[in-house]
C-alpha cells in the first residue's frame, strides 16, 4: 500500500485512466492515450478491441495498457475468459482486469471461482491480473472471502467494481479488501471516483491503484 501521494505527479502513477463505455470511438481512445502521456498516468484501461490501438498510441511512453476480461458481468465461461485473456496478451495488453463470476460465488461454488481466476492468470503469462469483485452485490464478509479466493487463484490485485453494476467503490469495502489480502496484493478502487477527495479517501483506506475516467479532474484538484 503506497503512502498518500504528496503531489499530483505521484498520484498519477497510481491511476488507470479509464474509458470502457460502449460508445468509445477511435478518436476518444487516442485522446485518452494522449492524456495518459501528457500527465504521466500509470495506464489506460480500454475494452479489448482497442488494445492494439492504445499500445500503438502509447509507444515510447511508460504508460501501460490495461484491458478487461469477461466484462462487465463476469458470467461468460471460463474457457471464454481464458481465450479473451490470451488474445489480449497477443495484442499487447500489459494488465488484465477480469470480472469474478459473482453468481458462482454466491452459490458457494468457490472451487470453480478460484479455477476461473487461475485460468485467466495462466493465460496472462505473468502479467498483472486484477479480479473485479463487484462489491455492491456482496456483504462485507463476502467481500473478504472473495478477496481471499482471488489471491488463491493467483491474482495480483483485487478490484472493487466494474462501474456498470449497482454501485461503485466504497471506503468501507476497500478497507475490508486490504485487510483480507494483506500488504503484498494490490487493491484497486474503481467506480464512482470523480474527485480528489474521494480518491484520497480510497488511498487512505488501502487502495494502491485508482481506476477513473475523471483522472484529469482528480489530478487538477489534488
Amino acid at each position: 500500500m503506497p503512502d498518500l501521494p504528496r503531489a499530483a505527479a505521484e498520484l498519477a502513477r497510481l491511476i488507470d485512466h479509464t474509458l470502457l463505455v460502449p460508445s468509445a470511438t477511435a478518436s476518444a481512445i487516442d485522446q485518452l492515450c494522449a492524456e495518459a502521456r501528457t500527465r504521466e498516468l500509470f495506464s489506460v484501461c480500454v475494452n479489448p478491441c482497442w488494445v492494439t490501438r492504445a499500445k500503438r498510441q502509447l509507444a515510447g511512453s511508460e504508460a501501460r495498457v490495461c484491458t478487461v476480461i469477461g466484462f462487465p458481468l463476469g458470467a461468460t465461461t471460463t474457457a471464454s475468459k481464458a481465450a479473451e485473456a490470451r488474445v489480449a496478451v497477443e495484442h499487447g495488453a500489459d494488465e488484465l482486469d477480469m470480472v469474478m463470476n459473482v453468481g458462482w460465488f454466491l452459490d458457494g461454488r468457490h472451487d470453480q471461482v478460484r479455477d476461473d481466476i487461475a485460468r485467466v492468470v495462466d493465460a496472462a503469462q505473468g502479467r498483472v491480473v486484477k479480479v473485479i469483485l463487484e462489491i455492491a452485490l456482496l456483504e462485507a464478509e463476502m467481500i473478504a472471502d472473495a478477496s481471499a479466493l482471488a489471491v488463491a487463484g493467483g491474482a495480483s490485485f483485487v478490484k472493487t467494481s466494474t462501474g456498470f453494476g449497482p454501485g461503485g467503490a466504497t471506503v468501507e469495502a476497500v478497507a475490508v479488501m486490504r485487510r483480507a489480502v494483506g500488504e503484498t496484493i494490490g487493491v484497486k478502487a474503481s467506480g464512482g471516483i470523480r474527485d480528489a477527495a474521494t480518491a484520497r479517501a480510497m488511498i487512505e483506506a488501502g487502495a494502491s491503484r485508482i481506476g477513473a475516467s475523471a483522472s484529469l479532474r482528480i489530478l487538477d484538484e489534488w
